[in-house]
Order: structure tokens, then sequence, then C-alpha cells
């Protein structure tokens, strides 16, 4: 049986490849022979079909080998060969050549076939090898356009590789220029920050006006979580004594800390207009605080506590987080304030939530206000530092000046902390009756 199936080989310019074809991909040659044909019929099929790298034979149509275009010109170029093979079937060149074919799945990868061609003996080199397509279903690969193919890949690779370099090349020189841009943006944004940084700064208690409240020795410390933290603290005097405050915005960071401020000259502007109805006091600066608040359309507010203190007394109003006292005997009162007021700037009329409780102090007793930052800082296994671990470290070290106190607790905090970033703003004011 004589069956052709094939086209000229099928790689020319406008064929594209891609990186990874398997030989199934490739245009194959499907001739059948029976081996009880007589050479001259294999001749003929040569010679009509000069591109045809070999046939397959079969034996009453199955497979049982290939003979190749060069194997049966060499045999039949032989002394003698014409006579020999022409006449005779297919079968008895077989038996002369003895050659097994090589035999790939249709699946195989053109770069794993170029491989393994390229291990067989010299003279077999260029012989054609046999692909199965499904079970019993054979075609022939000429090993030429396997090359060719594979140093097709090798270039669509190399071109890929420079189109790839360009793209790098143009995706780098935007990244720079982005760079560049994001350098001088940052370097705008970095100096407004130390403005702002600096301004927050400016407006947090001097040691003078510390030390001019009568009858209290005060010392301060808060360190932002960010360059501009929204955590608040301040002590002004005023016509009838001293009031100190102390709040926590929402957040940290630029907007938090612009409205730390707000609050900041708010309270003064309060002190210096003597508002001293705590009512009032804080009905006004919860609506100047809320108003900008909408204007900012941020999400923001902040817990406040203010403290007026007078010979000894402390009129303690404003939600906020605990107020602890520490008496000169070690005695440690823990002081709510979550019906003592309500967030400032979360709604506009807040006047009905406001109420006051009064702390008489005694000589050595000792005030202290802080932020969550600090009680909530979480040491690396998860562990919050805890109101606890502060009064402790406060009643440890009462015997002791303020400023003292104040950095034992912030030396306690940092060793609970390690080495991790602060996550929040951290403020604390420690208070000492004289």
């Amino acid at each position: 049986m004589l069956s052709h199936d094939f086209q000229p080989p099928f790689l020319n310019e406008s064929t594209s490849v891609s990186l990874h074809p398997t030989l199934r991909e490739m245009q194959l040659f499907h001739v059948e022979m029976e081996v009880s044909l007589a050479g001259r019929t294999l001749e003929q099929t040569f010679n009509q079909n000069p591109l045809l790298p070999g046939v397959l034979l079969v034996r009453q149509g199955a497979f049982v080998g290939m003979l190749s275009r060069r194997q049966f010109f060499a045999e039949i170029s032989r002394p003698f060969g014409r006579e020999l093979i022409l006449n005779r079937p297919l079968d008895v060149l077989c038996h002369l050549i003895q050659t097994q074919p090589v035999i790939f799945s249709a699946d195989t990868l053109v770069f794993e076939a170029v491989q393994r061609c390229l291990q067989r003996e010299f003279d077999l080199l260029y012989e054609p090898v046999v692909v199965e397509l499904t079970h019993n279903d054979y075609r022939l690969l000429d090993v030429h356009d396997l090359l060719i193919t594979q140093s097709r890949i090798y270039e669509l690779a190399l071109h890929m590789i420079q189109d790839q370099n360009e793209d790098l090349n143009r995706a780098n020189a935007e990244i720079t220029a982005l760079n560049d841009r994001l350098k001088s943006e940052n370097l705008r944004m970095s100096a407004e920050l130390a403005i702002a940084k600096k301004l927050q700064k400016l407006v947090l208690p001097q040691d003078a006006e510390l030390h001019a409240v009568e009858g209290l020795e005060i010392s301060g410390f808060m360190e932002p979580a960010d360059e501009i933290g929204g955590d608040y603290y301040d002590v002004l005097v005023g016509e009838s004594g001293a009031k100190i405050g102390i709040g926590d915005v929402t957040g940290h960071g630029l907007a938090s800390g612009v409205l730390m401020l707000m609050v900041q000259t708010a309270v003064r502007t309060l002190i210096e207009l003597n508002i001293t109805n705590s009512v009032t006091f804080f009905d006004v600066l919860n609506r100047t605080i809320y108003k900008n608040i909408q204007r900012m359309k941020a999400c923001k507010d902040l817990t406040l506590a203010l403290l007026d203190y007078r010979d000894g007394t402390i009129c303690l109003s404003g939600q906020h987080e605990e107020l602890i006292v520490v008496r000169s005997h070690g005695e440690i009162e823990r002081v709510d304030t979550v019906d003592l007021g309500f967030p400032i700037g979360l709604d506009q009329d807040i006047a009905e939530f406001i109420a006051q409780q009064q702390i008489h102090l005694q000589s050595n007793d000792i005030v202290v206000l802080y932020t969550d930052g600090l009680t909530e800082a979480n040491s690396i296994y998860g562990q919050q530092y805890g109101i606890e671990q502060l009064c402790a470290i406060v009643q440890q070290n009462r015997h002791l000046p303020t400023a003292a106190i104040n950095q034992k607790v912030i030396d306690d905090l940092h060793r609970h902390i390690g080495t991790q970033r602060i996550r929040d703003d951290i403020t604390l004011v420690v208070m000492k009756q004289k």
C-alpha cells in the first residue's frame, strides 16, 4: 500500500514559531509502503517527491520500520545494488540495513528532540525520525527541518530578549524620571512636615510655663509615631489658676497633627476669654472643632480631658483615659472619665454630657495623665504595656522628682516594646503636689 499525505517543508519566512513548540506542531511527512512491494516502487516514489526524506514501512497495515532516502540510494549505488534491490521486496532491504529508527512522541519538545538526535552516531545524524501521533499512527520528520526550527527558536528568543531589554530600558528611564520627581516631591513634603513638626513642638508647654504653676511640680513627655503626632497636652496659667489638658486625636500623621494644633489654639483662646464654666468651655470648643472637621472632610475626633488646678484641688472634666492618682503613702486611685464628657468633634452638641469631678491633693501626691499609645504599646509577643504596669512604676518611684518618674516610665516602656517601631503617639504628664 502506498499512501501520499505530505506537503513541502513548512518552514519559511512567514511561518511563526513559539518558544516551546512540540513535534506535533511541525508539518510531518506521511508516506506508508508495504514491505512486500518491490524496491523499484520506492525508487519511483523518491524520484517523484524529491523533498521526501523517507517512508514508513508497514506489513499488512502495521508499522514495522522506516527507510530513509539516504539509506535507499546508498544501497542501490553499491555494485550490483540496483539488480539486488529494485526487483526484490523492500523487506530484503530492511534486513540488509538493520537500523532501528528513532521514535519520538508527538508531544516531545523540539529542543529535546534536537538534543537526542545530535547524540546519534555520525552517519545517522541526519536520518529522519519517526513521530508517533497516537497509538499506531506514525509520521516522518526531516531532521533538517528540526534543526531549522531550533535555529528559528533561538532567533525568536534573541529578538524577544532584545525587545524586552528595550522595554526595560524605556521602563527604567520612566522610573528614573519618576524617582527624580518623587525625590523632589518628597523633599517638598519633608520640608512641609518638618515645619509642621516644628510648629507642634513650639506650642508644647515650655519649662518656664511648667514651673509657673504654683503648688505643682510638672513634667511632660511626647513621642509621635510619625513625623507629626495627634496627641495633645498643654499647661496654661490663667487668672483662676492653671488649666492642664491632655487629648488624643484619632490616628496620627499630618491631619491629626493639624487638628491637635486647632485644639491647642481654641483652648488657649477660651482661657484668654476667661471662660471658667466647664460646660460652656467644652461646648464652645467642641462646636469650633466640629465645624473645622466638617470643612476638612476628615473622619477625625479626639478624646480630651481638662484639669483646672488651684490650691491643691483638681476639677476634672472631659472624656479621656483614666486619671491616675498615687498618694504619698503609695495608695493608687484610678479615676474613670467616661461619664465626664464626650469625644470632641464627633457631634455638634455635647453640652449635656459634660460633668466634673473634684480631686483633693495632699503634699507629695502624684497625678498621672497619659494617652493610650503608652498603655496599649505591645511587646514582641503582643502583650500590652497596660495601666497596671504604669501605676506600678510610678508607685515604685513616687519619692523621685516628676522628671525622673517620667523618665523611669519611658525607659520601662521602651524595654517592653524592644526594637519594634512605635505604632501610636505616646504622651505622659506627671504632676506632684508640692
